[in-house]
């Protein structure tokens, strides 16, 4: 028997018995409904959890820390981060790009208003992964200008008011900085103090005058961009401000001359080291994928590192339980279903019996008859999933639309996002899925049906 012939046998018989066909079509509806809705919930919080991390820090970016004690697999302290050890992060391989990280906090003002924060001096290679709103990283050798993060402009206050924060715009107002003093400026000013001449007090003028630390340089910096987000948007840089590091060393060495920077590290006689030690540094793997590798190989060097891609890995770990559960939900409604389509073959040999007797007498092929059966039954399953499909899309839609206007104030999730991901892969997978627990729930009826006896089929009422 042809295919097209078993179609139309197997169409017309579904037809004959529309109502147990709609009711049985139904439960695969149902069933398919649930596994599609339960496994895109899952996969659109997996797709805000990765949105999130990403937001935070690129998932490439491997952050390396020392500050004193090696937290690695070395038993004694890690070696000093400095330009040396930054180089040899580079020939790790599937590194892309290196960093150091060199900050200094500084006193902001622009008319009435006042901040503080920290100015960070890195690569080109982690200014060309800042996001930015506006404007462009700065360059090479340019004059030192700065990326400010969004919650920066907030961040700004007016007097002694710290509890209102005031916006103010970098790109259109002037902003004055002033960097903090030398600790070598401060110590000699306490030590000239001490000296005082005798017969003259520390109340008189010129004692004080002498005391009094030099008036700090206002400098005026140039705006290159500011950094992608709203007020209440946060990520690694959004309180920050990011400059080219080698623009950056020059202005702090006319600042702090042989000091490098305010607060410098020191020997063990206790004298400033005359080349920079970074607090941390940055290493940025080529994919994803090899940022455990890469982190394993700094860690092996005795350094503490961590990256976004660990959390995130860790957190989906606890994710994919979820999806299973989730999956597990829909498929029990799935599998209420296909007892359905059983019990609804079933009943259809037993009210065919004589039917199939007659074919059999006429010389009917067996497989025919089995394949009549299983042809029925995967048409069922096919309906089911192809209208299953349909539901899930618009449960998604309705899912979505109370998500961004509601999910924020009654989940805590993000308005922002869609909870519920159906891509085209999950809706083909769904509805061959269907098709396929159609024809297994139809197997053992279709079987019962080849093996029927075609007398006792043909004398039975």
């Amino acid at each position: 028997m042809r295919a097209s012939d078993l179609l139309k046998l197997a169409a017309g018989n579904l037809r004959r018995r529309r109502t147990r066909t709609v009711l049985t079509v139904l439960g695969v509806v149902i069933g398919t409904a649930s596994i599609v809705v339960m496994v895109s919930l899952g996969l659109g919080m997996n797709r805000s959890l990765v949105k999130s991390f990403q937001d935070s820090g690129s998932l490439t970016m491997i952050t390396i820390t020392n500050y004193g004690d090696g937290m690695g697999s070395g038993k004694k302290s890690a070696p000093q981060l400095t330009d040396k050890t930054i180089d040899n992060f580079s020939k790790i391989p599937h590194v892309k790009g290196t960093s150091p990280s060199l900050g200094v906090y500084v006193t902001a003002k622009s008319g009435p208003y006042e901040a503080t924060y920290n100015i960070i001096g890195v690569s080109q290679a982690y200014l060309r992964e800042l996001k930015l709103a506006s404007g462009s990283p700065p360059a090479p050798g340019e004059e030192l200008s700065l990326v400010y993060g969004n919650q920066v402009l907030n961040s700004f206050h007016r007097g002694k008011n710290w509890m209102k924060s005031y916006t103010v715009d970098p790109e259109k107002e002037t902003i004055f900085y002033s960097f903090p003093a030398p600790e070598s400026s401060s110590a000699s000013a306490g030590s000239g103090a001490a000296s005082s001449p005798a017969g003259q007090s520390p109340g008189d003028s010129g004692a004080s005058a002498s005391s009094q630390p030099a008036p700090q340089k206002k400098f005026i910096l140039k705006t290159a961009g500011i950094i992608e987000g709203g007020e209440d948007d946060y990520s690694q840089e959004s309180n920050n401000c990011y400059t080219d590091i080698d623009s950056f060393k020059k202005l702090l060495k006319k600042i702090y001359k042989k000091d490098l920077v305010p607060s410098p590290a020191r020997n063990k006689n206790g004298k400033p080291l005359r080349y920079y030690v970074y607090d941390e540094a940055y290493v940025f793997a080529d994919h994803m994928d090899n940022v455990a590798a890469v982190q394993k190989e700094i860690t092996d060097m005795g350094y503490s590192c961590y990256s976004n891609t660990e959390w995130l890995k860790q957190t989906q770990g606890t994710l994919r339980i979820t999806q299973m559960v989730l999956g597990g939900i829909g498929a029990v409604s799935l599998l209420v279903a296909a007892i359905g389509i059983m019990n609804t073959m079933m009943m259809s040999i037993y009210e065919r019996t004589k039917e199939i007797g007659v074919m059999k007498v006429l010389g009917c092929d067996m497989g025919d008859i089995r394949n009549m059966f299983l042809t029925e039954s995967a048409m069922i399953g096919l309906l089911g999933g192809i209208a299953g499909i349909f539901l899930s899309f618009g449960i998604s839609v309705i899912i979505n639309f109370f998500t961004k206007k509601y999910g924020a104030e009654i989940m805590g999730f993000s308005g922002g996002g869609s909870l519920s991901l159906i891509p085209l892969w999950l809706s083909g997978f769904a509805i061959l899925f269907a098709t396929l627990v159609g024809m297994i729930s139809g197997y053992i009826p279709s079987v019962r049906a080849m093996r029927l006896s075609p007398l006792a089929a043909i004398r039975n009422e």
